[in-house]
């Protein structure tokens, strides 16, 4: 039989190691550098990736000096060696090899001493740095190849420079960041000057058997941004400096395009590596939404790259590579660009986890181990909650019955694989269903369970996962033909005219705009159109154009008239994900959607919407209204099961509703079942 993914599970040979494979575990901060029993914890989480046959993992960013540290910790100090070593013997355990990010934030950080190549804040850090002295760049680069050095004796089998997404690197770069004029500034061969020392130096210092592997930025996003023969050329001389590898960056993080979120179409940015492939001789990496192993083996195929990046994937599943080698790819546990576990998460100084798989991070504490004897046990409702305890239990060896009152599975899941953008959503359905099936977990499709059945089934535990339900709003005229409820629109695809008001705008209604604002509704994300979505972004694959814009600008159309309302008078999109929310109210801005907030609404009528807007009576003229105000508990079953004396337990939206909360539906239905 044919191997699967002959190109993609190629050994790569880079003279002096090789690599297993050509799937690398990109860099992710976890948040565990900073946990006090983070290098434990890291130990576990990359030693299972490691296990999973990953071909290279690199950690997250450590600041090679005090002044480079975003919230990260100055790597490899005499105290802190120990527990790198525990991180670089767990992967070497499973025979796998593993890299350091060593990263200086330079104006990024919001430490106070800040430092940059100039004075000048970035719009996403208010902090103005401190430029650097030529001294203090002459020890900079000492403290990478220090820092690379220190790597190397924890064990590491090389570094990642980072040189891309807006750090110090690429502000020395950029003529934005960059207004000296010394010998570190004003011309193209002085702004690069900088990153070639640091790795000229870097490979003087570790020897010519240490994986050096340089984040480039092939496409800054930015204005100020390098032009394709910039990069080019830069590429160039730090292949010359002692580069073994160049791994692919995607814009600057105050960029003002999206680059990883679920709406970025898969591979998006693999042109802007591709061209780079025959420009230099060392292997190229392609990163940024590549989340399945037939999409890398198509680009190592093609000639696109080398090798990929896949970062947030071993975050949903761990295995990965493993399952596709053994031909098992329709088990994986695809990541699907959600950002609410990882980087939502790190934001807001958490530990990341993983919305489709909330083990990632936490192995230490969440095992799931069998248990001392098998109970029967039935889950009603196959939406993420009941899903997430069916499988888990049944993993435990439980005995599992899902009942579910619909004809398939994945429950609200269904409608947000509706909506353009998400369409990865189904593939978590896809994997719920290859466990289901794999697990024996008997599940009774069309079928509304009764406290009576349950009571009669000889259940040891009933666990309620039936979800929620709309909030009924109380408005005259509510009855009216033209409203419609977010379930009619994104489940039954009920028709909606040219003009639309939308009563809610926390998620749902959010979700409900981003539909209504689309000419064609959801597609195929193996197939995406990559060339409107660069378009509309304003992203322009002509490599004359500085930094990758399009002079024009974004171009985005809506085929409707769209006004987004709420009661309470803040911006609106306040409780959307930190790091998606902006990428969706500016993309909703710019097809021309009213957002109104502090409505009051009186009346709905053939005349259309009647609401009170700072004491102001207004009208809005609609063809169809649709509500998306709230959900309510669904515990049907409750009381009857409780009052015959039946163990039950509420998870997810049954228990609590509020917005429509996944990551907290599937992290509540594992744990309990591990428990």
């Amino acid at each position: 039989m044919t191997a699967p993914y002959p190109r993609l599970f190629a050994p790569l040979d880079l003279g002096f190691t090789t690599l297993r494979n050509r799937v690398m575990m990109g860099s992710m901060h976890t948040g565990l550098e900073e946990h006090p029993d983070g290098f434990r914890r890291m130990a576990r989480f990359f030693g299972d990736r490691a296990a999973g046959q990953a071909g290279l993992i690199v950690t997250g960013g450590f600041a090679p000096n005090a002044a480079g540290g975003l919230g990260m910790t100055a790597t490899a100090p005499e105290d802190s060696s120990a527990g790198h070593r525990l991180i670089t013997d767990a992967v070497h355990q499973a025979d796998g090899k593993i890299l350091m990010q060593v990263l200086h934030a330079g104006r990024y950080s919001r430490q106070p001493d800040a430092v940059a190549p100039s004075p000048i804040a970035s719009r996403i850090n208010p902090q103005v740095p401190r430029a650097l002295e030529h001294d203090e760049i002459l020890q900079t680069i000492e403290d990478y190849a220090t820092c690379a050095q220190q790597a190397r004796e924890a064990g590491y089998d090389g570094v990642e420079i980072m040189g891309s997404e807006g750090y110090l690197i690429t502000q020395f770069i950029s003529t934005r960041t960059n207004q000296r004029e010394d010998d570190w500034g004003g011309s193209f061969e002085n702004r690069i000057r900088f990153p070639i020392e640091v790795m000229r130096r870097t490979r003087e210092v570790c020897g010519d058997d240490f994986i050096l592997l340089y984040r480039l930025s092939v496409l800054d996003l930015v204005e100020g941004g390098l032009s394709w023969e910039e990069t080019v050329t830069l590429a160039q001389a730090l292949e010359e400096a002692g580069a073994t590898m160049f791994n692919s960056g995607i814009g600057w993080h105050e960029a003002l395009v999206p680059t990883i979120m679920h709406s970025v179409p898969r591979g998006a940015f693999t042109w802007a590596t591709a061209r780079l492939m025959g420009r230099v001789g060392i292997p190229i990496i392609a990163s940024n939404r590549i989340n399945n192993p037939d999409q890398a083996e198509t680009l190592i195929a093609a000639g696109d790259a080398d090798m990929v990046s896949m970062a947030r994937p071993f975050l949903a599943d761990a295995d990965l590579v493993a399952k596709a080698q053994a031909g098992k790819a329709h088990e994986i546990n695809t990541c699907i660009g959600c950002n609410q576990g990882c980087l939502d998460y790190i934001f807001k100084g958490k530990v990341c986890t993983c919305l489709v798989n909330p083990r990632a991070c936490y192995e230490t504490e969440l095992e799931i181990t069998a248990a001392p004897s098998a109970r029967k046990i039935a889950v009603v409702g196959a939406g993420p909650g009941g899903l997430s305890y069916a499988i888990t239990a049944a993993q435990c060896g439980h005995e599992v019955t899902i009942h579910e009152a619909s004809d398939r599975i994945g429950g609200q899941f269904n409608m947000a694989m509706a909506i353009p953008g998400k369409e990865d959503y189904g593939e978590t359905i896809r994997y719920w269903g290859a466990q289901v099936e794999r697990l024996g977990i008997n599940l009774k499709l069309n079928h509304r369970a009764t406290a009576a059945e349950l009571q009669a089934g000889g259940y040891d535990e009933v666990i309620l996962a039936t979800g929620v339900t709309p909030r009924a709003l109380d408005l005259p005229g509510i009855d009216h033909p033209m409203v419609l409820s977010y379930i009619d629109v994104l489940q039954n695809g009920a028709a909606v005219g040219d003009r639309v008001a939308i009563i809610g705008a926390g998620g749902i209604g959010f979700d409900v705009a981003e539909l209504l604002s689309h000419a064609d509704g959801a597609g195929d994300p193996a197939k995406p159109d990559i060339d409107r979505w660069l378009r509309e972004w304003g992203i322009d694959r002509d490599p004359n154009h500085d930094g990758g814009l399009m002079p024009e600008g974004p171009s985005m159309q809506s085929p409707r008239a769209i006004t987004l309302l709420q009661r309470k008078a803040q911006s609106l999109g306040r409780g959307l994900g930190m790091t998606t929310g902006w990428a969706i109210r500016a993309g909703l801005q710019m097809k021309g959607v009213e957002m109104i907030g502090g409505v009051t609404y009186r009346k709905i009528d053939d005349d259309g919407l009647h609401i009170t807007v700072d004491e102001e009576e207004r009208r809005i003229a609609v063809d169809n209204i649709v509500v998306c105000a709230g959900q309510e508990e669904r515990r049907d079953l409750y009381d009857d099961l409780k009052a015959a004396g039946m163990t039950v337990h509420l998870i997810g939206g049954a228990d609590q509703a509020g917005e429509l909360d996944a990551l907290r539906a599937i992290e509540q239905g594992m744990r309990l079942a591990a428990a």
